[in-house]
Protein backbone atom coordinates (compact mmCIF):
# COMPACT_ATOMS: atom_id res chain seq x y z
CA UNK A 1 0.00 0.00 0.00
CA UNK A 2 1.48 3.45 -0.81
CA UNK A 3 1.70 6.30 1.46
CA UNK A 4 0.04 9.53 1.45
CA UNK A 5 2.02 11.99 -1.01
CA UNK A 6 4.71 13.51 1.43
CA UNK A 7 4.71 16.82 -0.37
CA UNK A 8 1.69 19.04 -2.00
CA UNK A 9 2.17 20.88 -4.79
CA UNK A 10 -1.96 22.16 -5.29
CA UNK A 11 -0.96 25.63 -4.75
CA UNK A 12 0.70 25.53 -8.48
CA UNK A 13 -2.74 24.78 -10.37
CA UNK A 14 -4.51 27.14 -11.95
CA UNK A 15 -8.83 26.35 -12.08
CA UNK A 16 -9.71 26.70 -15.58
CA UNK A 17 -14.30 26.64 -15.64
CA UNK A 18 -14.46 24.04 -19.25
CA UNK A 19 -18.58 23.96 -18.39
CA UNK A 20 -18.71 20.80 -20.42
CA UNK A 21 -17.19 17.15 -19.83
CA UNK A 22 -13.70 17.51 -21.04
CA UNK A 23 -13.10 14.79 -23.83
CA UNK A 24 -9.25 15.79 -24.92
CA UNK A 25 -6.31 18.30 -23.99
CA UNK A 26 -3.16 19.08 -25.64
CA UNK A 27 -1.28 22.03 -26.14
CA UNK A 28 -0.69 24.56 -28.66
CA UNK A 29 2.35 26.65 -28.02
CA UNK A 30 1.98 28.14 -24.50
CA UNK A 31 -2.11 28.17 -24.48
CA UNK A 32 -3.64 24.61 -23.17
CA UNK A 33 -6.49 23.40 -25.63
CA UNK A 34 -9.48 21.73 -24.05
CA UNK A 35 -11.61 19.28 -26.61
CA UNK A 36 -15.14 19.53 -25.02
CA UNK A 37 -18.45 17.08 -25.46
CA UNK A 38 -20.06 20.00 -26.29
CA UNK A 39 -18.51 20.43 -29.63
CA UNK A 40 -16.72 23.77 -28.83
CA UNK A 41 -12.55 23.92 -27.83
CA UNK A 42 -11.37 25.74 -25.05
CA UNK A 43 -8.03 27.49 -25.78
CA UNK A 44 -6.52 29.28 -22.35
CA UNK A 45 -3.40 30.28 -20.84
CA UNK A 46 -4.82 30.53 -17.80
CA UNK A 47 -5.62 33.89 -17.47
CA UNK A 48 -7.05 34.78 -20.80
CA UNK A 49 -9.49 32.15 -22.84
CA UNK A 50 -10.87 31.91 -25.56
CA UNK A 51 -14.00 29.32 -27.30
CA UNK A 52 -13.83 27.91 -30.64
CA UNK A 53 -16.60 26.55 -32.11
CA UNK A 54 -14.88 23.97 -34.19
CA UNK A 55 -17.99 21.41 -34.45
CA UNK A 56 -21.38 23.49 -34.31
CA UNK A 57 -24.41 21.71 -33.79
CA UNK A 58 -21.99 18.89 -32.44
CA UNK A 59 -20.15 17.33 -29.93
CA UNK A 60 -16.34 16.04 -29.94
CA UNK A 61 -15.91 12.36 -29.44
CA UNK A 62 -12.13 12.03 -30.08
CA UNK A 63 -8.96 14.48 -30.55
CA UNK A 64 -5.21 14.18 -30.40
CA UNK A 65 -2.92 17.14 -30.42
CA UNK A 66 0.67 17.62 -31.75
CA UNK A 67 2.96 20.01 -32.28
CA UNK A 68 0.79 23.64 -32.65
CA UNK A 69 -2.62 22.04 -34.08
CA UNK A 70 -5.18 20.18 -32.07
CA UNK A 71 -7.33 17.75 -34.17
CA UNK A 72 -10.94 16.76 -33.15
CA UNK A 73 -13.34 13.95 -34.85
CA UNK A 74 -17.05 14.54 -33.90
CA UNK A 75 -20.40 13.22 -34.20
CA UNK A 76 -21.16 15.42 -36.78
CA UNK A 77 -18.40 13.64 -39.28
CA UNK A 78 -16.47 15.98 -39.52
CA UNK A 79 -12.15 16.32 -38.78
CA UNK A 80 -11.36 19.77 -37.89
CA UNK A 81 -7.77 21.06 -37.07
CA UNK A 82 -7.52 24.21 -34.77
CA UNK A 83 -4.67 26.19 -34.85
CA UNK A 84 -3.73 28.40 -31.42
CA UNK A 85 -4.82 31.49 -32.74
CA UNK A 86 -8.26 29.57 -33.24
CA UNK A 87 -8.58 29.17 -36.74
CA UNK A 88 -9.94 26.08 -37.98
CA UNK A 89 -9.74 24.19 -41.03
CA UNK A 90 -11.79 21.23 -41.96
CA UNK A 91 -9.42 18.07 -42.81
CA UNK A 92 -12.11 15.47 -43.55
CA UNK A 93 -16.04 14.62 -43.50
CA UNK A 94 -17.71 11.38 -43.73
CA UNK A 95 -21.29 12.35 -43.97
CA UNK A 96 -24.19 10.80 -41.74
CA UNK A 97 -21.09 9.16 -39.93
CA UNK A 98 -19.47 9.50 -36.54
CA UNK A 99 -15.55 9.57 -36.39
CA UNK A 100 -14.31 7.04 -34.00
CA UNK A 101 -10.51 7.61 -33.98
CA UNK A 102 -7.99 9.70 -35.09
CA UNK A 103 -3.85 10.05 -35.43
CA UNK A 104 -1.89 12.38 -35.99
CA UNK A 105 1.50 11.54 -37.63
CA UNK A 106 4.83 13.27 -38.64
CA UNK A 107 4.88 15.85 -41.55
CA UNK A 108 0.96 17.09 -40.52
CA UNK A 109 -0.16 13.44 -41.42
CA UNK A 110 -3.87 12.68 -40.52
CA UNK A 111 -5.63 9.68 -39.85
CA UNK A 112 -9.16 9.17 -38.55
CA UNK A 113 -11.60 6.18 -38.95
CA UNK A 114 -15.37 6.06 -39.46
CA UNK A 115 -17.01 2.53 -38.88
CA UNK A 116 -14.85 0.16 -41.65
CA UNK A 117 -13.31 3.36 -42.97
CA UNK A 118 -10.14 4.52 -42.74
CA UNK A 119 -8.36 7.33 -44.17
CA UNK A 120 -4.96 8.77 -44.11
CA UNK A 121 -4.15 12.38 -45.11
CA UNK A 122 -0.61 12.94 -45.78
CA UNK A 123 0.91 17.20 -45.50
CA UNK A 124 0.69 17.13 -49.08
CA UNK A 125 -2.89 16.78 -49.35
CA UNK A 126 -2.82 13.44 -50.96
CA UNK A 127 -6.03 11.16 -49.47
CA UNK A 128 -6.52 7.93 -49.47
CA UNK A 129 -8.52 5.40 -48.12
CA UNK A 130 -8.76 1.55 -46.63
CA UNK A 131 -11.41 -0.70 -45.55
CA UNK A 132 -10.33 -2.48 -42.33
CA UNK A 133 -12.15 -6.00 -41.47
CA UNK A 134 -14.34 -4.76 -38.69
CA UNK A 135 -15.07 -1.06 -37.54
CA UNK A 136 -11.52 0.68 -37.20
CA UNK A 137 -11.60 1.24 -33.10
CA UNK A 138 -7.53 2.40 -33.19
CA UNK A 139 -4.94 4.17 -34.90
CA UNK A 140 -1.61 5.20 -34.45
CA UNK A 141 0.62 6.02 -36.75
CA UNK A 142 4.38 4.24 -36.66
CA UNK A 143 7.30 7.00 -35.38
CA UNK A 144 9.92 5.74 -38.68
CA UNK A 145 7.83 6.53 -42.21
CA UNK A 146 4.31 6.74 -43.65
CA UNK A 147 2.69 3.68 -41.66
CA UNK A 148 -0.53 3.30 -40.32
CA UNK A 149 -1.68 0.80 -37.20
CA UNK A 150 -5.66 -0.08 -37.59
CA UNK A 151 -6.92 -1.68 -34.33
CA UNK A 152 -10.46 -3.73 -35.27
CA UNK A 153 -11.82 -7.01 -34.28
CA UNK A 154 -9.20 -10.16 -34.04
CA UNK A 155 -6.12 -7.74 -34.66
CA UNK A 156 -4.38 -5.14 -36.06
CA UNK A 157 -3.50 -3.99 -39.55
CA UNK A 158 -0.16 -2.30 -40.80
CA UNK A 159 -0.85 -0.01 -43.60
CA UNK A 160 1.39 1.80 -45.66
CA UNK A 161 -1.25 4.29 -47.44
CA UNK A 162 1.13 5.98 -49.93
CA UNK A 163 1.94 2.43 -51.67
CA UNK A 164 -0.78 -0.52 -53.11
CA UNK A 165 1.67 -2.79 -50.93
CA UNK A 166 -1.13 -5.36 -48.95
CA UNK A 167 -1.39 -4.76 -45.91
CA UNK A 168 0.02 -6.71 -43.05
CA UNK A 169 -2.39 -8.59 -40.40
CA UNK A 170 -1.09 -9.02 -36.84
CA UNK A 171 -3.81 -11.97 -35.60
CA UNK A 172 -4.94 -11.96 -32.06
CA UNK A 173 -8.94 -13.08 -31.67
CA UNK A 174 -11.19 -10.57 -29.44
CA UNK A 175 -11.92 -7.18 -30.21
CA UNK A 176 -9.07 -4.34 -30.02
CA UNK A 177 -10.24 -0.77 -28.64
CA UNK A 178 -6.90 1.09 -29.38
CA UNK A 179 -3.63 0.75 -30.30
CA UNK A 180 -0.12 2.72 -29.31
CA UNK A 181 3.10 1.80 -30.68
CA UNK A 182 6.99 2.36 -29.22
CA UNK A 183 9.01 5.24 -30.15
CA UNK A 184 11.40 2.86 -31.17
CA UNK A 185 8.83 1.48 -33.42
CA UNK A 186 9.64 -2.40 -31.85
CA UNK A 187 6.25 -2.65 -30.22
CA UNK A 188 2.35 -2.45 -31.10
CA UNK A 189 0.40 -2.35 -27.94
CA UNK A 190 -3.96 -2.65 -27.58
CA UNK A 191 -6.04 -2.15 -25.04
CA UNK A 192 -8.81 -4.98 -25.47
CA UNK A 193 -12.51 -5.39 -24.56
CA UNK A 194 -11.99 -7.61 -21.89
CA UNK A 195 -9.55 -6.56 -19.32
CA UNK A 196 -6.29 -6.96 -21.28
CA UNK A 197 -3.58 -5.39 -23.10
CA UNK A 198 -2.10 -7.33 -25.95
CA UNK A 199 1.43 -6.90 -27.87
CA UNK A 200 3.56 -7.76 -30.58
CA UNK A 201 7.02 -7.44 -30.78
CA UNK A 202 7.58 -6.30 -34.25
CA UNK A 203 10.80 -7.96 -35.59
CA UNK A 204 9.40 -11.53 -34.83
CA UNK A 205 5.83 -10.48 -34.11
CA UNK A 206 6.20 -12.39 -30.75
CA UNK A 207 2.74 -12.48 -29.01
CA UNK A 208 2.73 -10.55 -25.75
CA UNK A 209 -0.49 -10.90 -23.75
CA UNK A 210 -0.77 -8.60 -20.49
CA UNK A 211 -3.81 -9.29 -18.14
CA UNK A 212 -5.07 -9.05 -14.52
CA UNK A 213 -6.64 -5.55 -14.57
CA UNK A 214 -9.64 -5.46 -12.77
CA UNK A 215 -11.36 -2.97 -15.68
CA UNK A 216 -10.97 -1.84 -19.48
CA UNK A 217 -8.16 -0.49 -19.36
CA UNK A 218 -8.54 3.40 -21.38
CA UNK A 219 -5.26 5.23 -21.37
CA UNK A 220 -1.62 4.15 -22.39
CA UNK A 221 1.24 6.39 -22.13
CA UNK A 222 5.47 5.96 -23.19
CA UNK A 223 8.24 7.03 -21.15
CA UNK A 224 10.03 9.33 -22.94
CA UNK A 225 12.69 6.56 -23.46
CA UNK A 226 10.49 3.84 -24.45
CA UNK A 227 11.22 1.80 -21.67
CA UNK A 228 7.87 1.71 -20.08
CA UNK A 229 4.70 1.84 -21.07
CA UNK A 230 2.09 3.15 -18.37
CA UNK A 231 -1.43 2.26 -18.08
CA UNK A 232 -4.84 2.89 -16.24
CA UNK A 233 -7.60 0.41 -15.20
CA UNK A 234 -6.52 -0.81 -11.68
CA UNK A 235 -6.20 0.62 -8.50
CA UNK A 236 -2.10 1.94 -9.26
CA UNK A 237 -0.67 2.97 -12.59
CA UNK A 238 0.63 -0.65 -14.02
CA UNK A 239 3.63 0.02 -15.69
CA UNK A 240 5.05 -2.54 -17.74
CA UNK A 241 8.95 -2.99 -18.78
CA UNK A 242 10.02 -2.85 -22.39
CA UNK A 243 13.20 -2.15 -22.16
CA UNK A 244 15.42 -5.39 -23.15
CA UNK A 245 13.05 -8.05 -24.80
CA UNK A 246 9.63 -6.86 -23.54
CA UNK A 247 7.49 -7.88 -21.00
CA UNK A 248 7.60 -11.42 -21.57
CA UNK A 249 7.74 -13.06 -18.03
CA UNK A 250 8.18 -9.89 -15.90
CA UNK A 251 6.07 -8.49 -13.75
CA UNK A 252 4.96 -4.69 -14.39
CA UNK A 253 5.57 -1.66 -11.72
CA UNK A 254 2.46 -0.61 -9.70
CA UNK A 255 2.87 2.85 -8.81
CA UNK A 256 0.59 5.56 -6.87
CA UNK A 257 -1.74 2.74 -5.01
CA UNK A 258 -4.90 3.58 -4.15
CA UNK A 259 -8.93 2.45 -3.22
CA UNK A 260 -10.04 4.07 -6.61
CA UNK A 261 -9.03 3.43 -10.06
CA UNK A 262 -6.74 5.27 -12.15
CA UNK A 263 -8.33 6.72 -14.95
CA UNK A 264 -5.95 8.43 -16.79
CA UNK A 265 -2.05 8.53 -17.04
CA UNK A 266 0.31 10.39 -18.78
CA UNK A 267 4.69 10.06 -18.99
CA UNK A 268 6.39 13.71 -18.38
CA UNK A 269 7.78 14.20 -22.14
CA UNK A 270 11.32 14.47 -20.10
CA UNK A 271 11.82 12.47 -17.22
CA UNK A 272 10.61 9.21 -15.56
CA UNK A 273 7.76 10.67 -13.85
CA UNK A 274 4.21 9.68 -14.24
CA UNK A 275 1.20 11.70 -14.27
CA UNK A 276 -1.65 9.46 -12.51
CA UNK A 277 -5.25 10.43 -12.42
CA UNK A 278 -8.06 8.92 -10.93
CA UNK A 279 -11.62 8.58 -11.00
CA UNK A 280 -12.01 10.73 -7.67
CA UNK A 281 -10.67 13.50 -9.44
CA UNK A 282 -7.15 12.77 -7.64
CA UNK A 283 -3.73 13.47 -9.40
CA UNK A 284 -0.61 12.55 -8.52
CA UNK A 285 2.85 12.80 -10.05
CA UNK A 286 4.97 9.94 -9.13
CA UNK A 287 8.56 9.51 -9.47
CA UNK A 288 9.56 6.16 -10.70
CA UNK A 289 13.25 5.69 -9.97
CA UNK A 290 11.87 5.64 -6.01
CA UNK A 291 8.22 5.83 -6.74
CA UNK A 292 7.45 8.79 -4.55
CA UNK A 293 4.55 10.85 -5.03
CA UNK A 294 3.52 14.72 -4.79
CA UNK A 295 -0.21 15.46 -5.21
CA UNK A 296 -1.33 17.79 -7.52
CA UNK A 297 -4.98 17.78 -6.98
CA UNK A 298 -7.10 16.76 -4.42
CA UNK A 299 -10.15 14.72 -4.65
CA UNK A 300 -13.15 16.23 -6.43
CA UNK A 301 -15.15 13.47 -6.95
CA UNK A 302 -15.44 13.49 -10.74
CA UNK A 303 -12.65 11.21 -13.03
CA UNK A 304 -10.09 12.44 -14.90
CA UNK A 305 -10.96 12.08 -18.67
CA UNK A 306 -8.03 14.29 -19.89
CA UNK A 307 -3.97 14.78 -18.71
CA UNK A 308 -1.55 16.24 -21.29
CA UNK A 309 1.95 17.90 -20.90
CA UNK A 310 3.46 20.36 -23.03
CA UNK A 311 6.70 20.10 -24.79
CA UNK A 312 9.05 21.26 -22.14
CA UNK A 313 7.19 18.79 -19.37
CA UNK A 314 6.93 22.34 -17.42
CA UNK A 315 2.94 22.11 -17.26
CA UNK A 316 0.17 19.58 -17.15
CA UNK A 317 -3.50 20.44 -18.82
CA UNK A 318 -5.71 18.42 -16.96
CA UNK A 319 -10.00 17.81 -17.17
CA UNK A 320 -12.69 15.79 -15.97
CA UNK A 321 -15.81 14.64 -16.75
CA UNK A 322 -18.11 17.26 -14.74
CA UNK A 323 -16.88 20.20 -17.23
CA UNK A 324 -13.66 21.14 -14.36
CA UNK A 325 -10.17 21.63 -15.67
CA UNK A 326 -6.82 22.67 -14.32
CA UNK A 327 -3.23 24.37 -15.18
CA UNK A 328 -0.27 23.18 -13.05
CA UNK A 329 2.63 24.47 -13.60
CA UNK A 330 5.87 22.73 -11.84
CA UNK A 331 7.62 25.07 -9.31
CA UNK A 332 11.05 26.51 -10.12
Amino acid sequence: MSVAPSQSLTEHVVAVEAGAHVIGAGWLGSKAAFALADGQLLLTNGSEHARVAAHPGGGILVAVNADKTIVTGGDDGRVVATAADGTTRECGKEPGRWIDALAIGRDGAIAWSAGKVVRALDGKGQLRSFTAPTTAQGLAFMPKGYRLAVAHYNGVTLWFPNTDAKPDVLAWKGSHLSVTVSPDGQYAVTAMQENALHGWRLSDRKDMRMSGYPSKTRSLSWSHDGNWLATSGAEAAIVWPFDKQGPMGRAPRECGVRPVRVARVAFHPRALVLASAYEDGTILLIRLTDASELLVQDATGSPITALAWNDTGRSLAFGDEAGNGGLFTLPS
